[in-house]
């Protein structure tokens, strides 16, 4: 009987342990922070200036729905060492969705709270383009090609994203989009053809007999489409490593024609 209950009690500290893992204690933080913001929310909305008798609550509202996807690559060593840095509060940055090299998708926060992902930067009139998005890191050191599972995962995920929020297809974009000047992920090695090919983003066809008008403004295309063009050298990169796959600042007849081609997406 001794031995029973002894073996009794050691099950359920093995039970116990196994329910636990190295996030245990930053999943308790995220639960906190999202009761708090719960309670925020439950709270009858009030006004100091002129206040009026009582309190009259719209019925016509809803949550805030984001409308961009940001793909970024995690320039880390491991999708643990990502994951670590995603639950540390000192580093101020995180993202929605973490896709590991073996096709593992972690849900690191809800669709509908703000991570921090983006930094600084714009996309079209979108200035605070963390308010407006979702942010999808891909388990990558920067410089490798993506692994097959990991773009299948991405792949399912975006379709989900695209008809859950009603995302515009347009609206599927880089990092380096939205901050040309600082960053350059997902490296050129990224298929951003095959996404938009499913419809999570726009792309170009046969460029061969695209006849470019003399009076075309490249940056002003650029502009168009999205890119900040403040900086444009930046802006240009930015184009040439999504849609030509290669680093160069420059615009060659080719990439004209294929900037003129896209151009017509937004006409």
């Amino acid at each position: 009987m001794k031995r029973l209950l002894f073996l009794s009690v050691v099950a359920i500290i093995t039970l116990a342990a196994c329910n636990r893992h190295a996030y245990t204690s930053t999943n308790k933080v995220y639960k906190k922070q999202v009761k708090a913001y719960a309670k925020a929310l439950r709270q009858q909305p009030a006004t100091t200036i002129a206040p009026p008798p009582y309190w009259v609550g719209t019925t016509n509202f809803g949550m805030r729905k984001p409308n961009m996807v940001v793909i970024h690559h995690t320039a880390q060593a491991s999708c643990d060492q990502t994951l670590k840095t995603f639950t540390m509060a000192r580093t101020s940055v995180s993202a929605h969705y973490v896709i590991c090299k073996d096709g593992t998708v972690h849900h690191m926060l809800n669709d509908y709270l703000r991570a921090w992902h983006g930094g600084v930067g714009r996309w079209g009139n979108v200035t605070d383009v963390n308010s407006a998005s979702i942010g999808i890191e891909l388990d990558n050191n920067g410089f490798e090609p993506f692994a097959d599972v990991q773009m299948t995962s991405l792949m399912v995920l975006l379709d989900t994203l695209k008809k859950r929020h009603g995302i515009p297809a347009q609206n599927f974009i880089a990092h380096s989009d939205i901050a040309p000047t600082r960053k350059v992920d997902p490296n050129i090695n990224f298929n951003w053809k095959s996404l938009a090919d499913k419809g999570f983003g726009l792309w170009y066809g046969d460029t061969t007999n695209v006849a470019v008008p003399n009076n075309f403004n490249s940056l002003q295309a650029l502009r168009i489409i999205g890119y900040d063009v403040r900086d444009s050298a930046a802006a240009i990169g930015a184009f040439k490593r999504k849609y030509i796959q290669q680093e160069s600042k420059q615009l060659s007849d080719a990439d004209r024609k294929v900037l003129y081609a896209l151009y017509q997406n937004y006409q």
